[in-house]
């Protein structure tokens, strides 16, 4: 496990510290990550490949706000 976000870490879901499933890494830049919020099964499709990009709906992730990074999901420390 680690705090810190890797481009191989885009599509990964996005949990709050309570467990739901708050979104996606969409993309990955400079170690910061950005979620789509509940995404289309498109967007999660597109993320999955790696063609995500910064959208006016994705929403950049702090690295404060990381909890922990796992095979399959980023935890985050709160709420998004």
């Amino acid at each position: 496990m680690r705090e810190t976000l890797e481009p191989w870490d885009t599509g990964k879901r996005v949990l709050n510290a309570d467990g739901t499933v708050v979104g996606r890494l969409s993309h990955v830049e400079n170690g910061r990550g950005y979620v789509v919020l509940d995404p289309t099964l498109l967007q999660t499709i597109k993320a999955k490949l790696g063609w995500g990009s910064v959208t006016d709906d994705a929403h950049p992730l702090d690295s404060g706000s990381i909890e922990k990074v796992t095979d399959d999901a980023v935890h985050l420390r709160g709420t998004l």
